[in-house]
């Protein structure tokens, strides 16, 4: 997939290409549904599938106060749409500036002059240009006057049980992902996402307190890409800087047993060989966490020996839902 983060970055004569625009915060199945339906249409006009997105979020340059928090870190954006299929992601950089085009000027000097498009595949609901005049009827009277057609894909609406089903009554959106993640309902966004959520970022050293009760974590550092969940524990994995996914118990919040911590999220690896506890070192690495499941709130214990009872506890059930999901991955 070619990745370009500015016009200036795509080739003289590229093209000819089929062109989607969006945010695309989580790659959601609604997303998904989009960029199966660019691909095809690429494909029938022989062309290229171009995706066209942003950075920072709109939201962050208009109205920062109320700017939603993002499912996913940009990293995590790029390399989840490169799997999708498409040949080309421009991430263009948002500013006041680019917001100030008008809807044909933003057409044309991206679709038009730097893409070749031959077809937009677009929402009912899209929006682009100044003030965010354009809508589909202008994107449809654009298309007749610059020479491109319009395709336009019905929203997809889900059930909470299984989002993959277009039979549902609620539409797949970023925003049912976050409320869902509010809750700590991490199985309800997977649906939603069609893979675990997860963060990325550097492990950073914390207080030591968990390899002081026996449970050493990797915390996460308070900049990580991702949707922090509800506090609680999870189960889920980490995965390493090689690609190796460890089972995992995950902790999100600021440990109420202890005063003077942080929200923070931290995994414990569980069930490594006894002899390579003590060097399994993940200090500096950037590593991505994955929450499976929510096993329960956070808690305030009376002192370490009841948390550390729980902790086994948590351990022992981490373990049990992640054997029973790799039984059904099989």
């Amino acid at each position: 997939m070619y990745y370009w983060t500015d016009l200036a970055s795509v080739p003289n004569g590229f093209g000819p290409s089929v062109v989607t625009i969006g945010n695309f915060d989580g790659v959601h199945c609604g997303h998904q549904r989009v960029l199966h339906q660019l691909v095809s249409a690429a494909e029938a006009h022989h062309a290229a599938a171009v995706v066209i997105s942003f950075e920072p979020h709109p939201a962050k340059v208009h109205r920062p106060e109320q700017a939603p928090e993002l499912i996913m870190g940009l990293e995590d954006r790029v390399e989840t749409l490169a799997t999708t299929g498409i040949q080309a992601l421009l991430m263009m950089h948002y500013t006041l500036e680019l917001a100030a085009n008008s809807p044909e000027e933003f057409v044309k000097e991206v679709f038009v002059d730097a893409l070749n498009v031959r077809a937009v595949v677009i929402g009912h609901d899209v929006r682009f240009g100044r003030d965010n005049s354009g809508d589909l009827g202008t994107m449809r009277e654009l298309g007749q006057k610059l020479g491109f057609e319009v395709i336009v894909i019905d929203d997809f609406g889900a059930s909470p049980t299984d989002p993959t089903e277009a039979d549902g009554d609620r539409r797949c959106s970023s925003t049912w992902v976050r409320e869902a993640l509010e809750d700590g309902d991490v199985t309800t966004a997977a649906r939603i996402l069609g893979r675990a959520h997860r963060m990325r970022g550097e492990v950073v050293h914390g207080a030591a307190r968990g390899r002081e009760l026996g449970y050493p974590t990797a915390n996460l550092s308070p900049d990580a890409g991702g949707y922090v969940p509800a506090d609680g524990i999870y189960a889920g994995w980490l995965v390493d800087e090689t690609g190796v996914r460890w089972p995992a118990a995950i902790s999100v919040g600021s440990n109420p047993t202890f005063e003077g911590v942080n929200r923070q999220v931290e995994a414990h690896v569980i069930d490594r060989p006894q002899e390579e506890v003590s060097d399994f070192d993940l200090y500096g690495q950037i590593v991505v966490v994955e929450f499976t499941k929510r096993l329960r709130g956070m808690v305030t214990y009376t002192g370490p020996d009841a948390l550390i009872a729980q902790m086994r506890l948590d351990v022992d059930q981490t373990r049990e839902v992640l054997s029973t999901e790799q039984r059904l991955s099989r």
